[in-house]
């Protein structure tokens, strides 16, 4: 069975375990207080333009979350998502558990505008409800998509316009700083949001997020809530030899066009068969549209999630590419396609 069902189903790329093996007998101090994450530190900071950014390394997206948005929030505020976010849907209540309530909007498309926005921001309006404090979103999107520079500078205006907290999960940044599509770099992400985060999980590392807080007025005191959330690791070197590995060389963007071109190449196949995708995409997830029994007779080979259901028999499923995914496996999954499909044509 080979999986399609994310992109962590590997270990790390290569050079991160020889950066990691190589760095192995070397004493450093703990909890992120050591050479490789202050050298990874400033290798971002560099790349996104600015030494006036304070950078944390995390262990994981949703311990990510978690720590950003109840470091961020007084207890009466909540956080606006996409009905897609991660935060809404697949972190187990994480943001609800620490007192914030996610308030969702309704997005076909994964991606929030200022007037959905302002929206829910009209309706919170007096003391009697959660006040709307932060807006989150990802980048790419849950389901592929990304938002352009033109959009995210108007989430930006609109934000800064009524004192919201613009956040951006970039568990996929590799994916959307890679992507043919993209218009966004690094240096934007920096000048158009208060905080985001350069995923490392879902982009070639065994595990870690690289947060960066532009805001200054959120910096303060933000390890403190690290260590209160089990976020500030005793071998916090892990995080920052993995980031270094990152982004010494062009590693992160290297690591994005792998898992792109896959998927696109996986999408570009399935589409010449005569199937449809719920969306286009620019990054390594797709989304096809089968028939219930394409999908059963492919559920025997390969592993992948069914993610909605559509018109008559026909179901979405999202199929993920990762860095290590060759073309090999594509080939298989394609020429099962095809059988499959030529069976049930006769």
């Amino acid at each position: 069975m080979y999986s399609f069902r994310n992109d962590y189903s590997d270990g790390a790329h290569p050079e991160i375990l020889k950066a990691i093996i190589e760095s192995n007998d070397i004493q450093t101090e703990g909890y992120g207080e050591d050479q490789f994450t202050a050298e990874a530190a400033d290798l971002i900071k560099k790349k996104t333009g600015s030494d006036d950014i304070d950078i944390h390394f995390l262990a994981g997206g949703t311990l990510t979350n978690q720590t950003v948005i109840s470091a961020f929030l007084r207890p009466h505020e909540a956080v606006i998502s996409a009905g897609t976010g991660h935060i809404y849907v697949h972190e187990t209540g994480a943001i609800e558990s620490t007192g914030h309530k996610v308030l969702p909007v309704d997005s076909k498309n994964g991606k929030l505008t200022p007037l959905q926005i302002d929206e829910v921001v009209t309706e919170h309006h007096f003391e009697h409800m959660v006040k709307p404090a932060l807006v989150y979103i990802s980048q790419p999107t849950e389901i592929g998509t990304l938002y352009s520079k033109d959009e995210l500078t108007a989430l930006r205006n609109y934000c800064s316009s009524h004192n919201l907290i613009l956040y951006i999960d970039g568990a996929r940044m590799a994916s959307a700083l890679a992507s043919e599509a993209a218009d966004l770099y690094l240096p934007d992400y920096r000048l158009l949001s208060d905080a985001f985060y350069i995923g490392g999980t879902k982009c070639g590392a065994l595990f870690g997020e690289a947060l960066v807080i532009c805001n200054d007025s959120l910096k303060k005191d933000f390890r403190y809530h690290m260590k209160q959330k089990g976020a500030l690791l005793a071998k916090g070197r892990m995080l920052g030899v993995q980031f270094l590995s990152l982004f010494a060389g062009n590693l992160y963007h290297k690591i994005g066009s792998l898992a792109n071109t896959a998927a696109g190449k996986l999408q570009e196949e399935i589409l010449a068969l005569g199937y449809d995708v719920q969306f286009h995409s620019h990054t390594n997830q797709i989304f096809p549209v089968f028939p219930e029994q394409v999908i059963a007779e492919l559920e025997e080979n390969y592993l992948f999630y069914r993610w909605a259901k559509e018109s008559g028999d026909n179901s979405v499923i999202r199929l993920v590419c990762s860095w290590s995914t060759k073309d090999k496996f594509i080939d298989e999954f394609v020429d099962n396609l095809k059988r499959i499909t030529q069976r049930q044509q006769h």
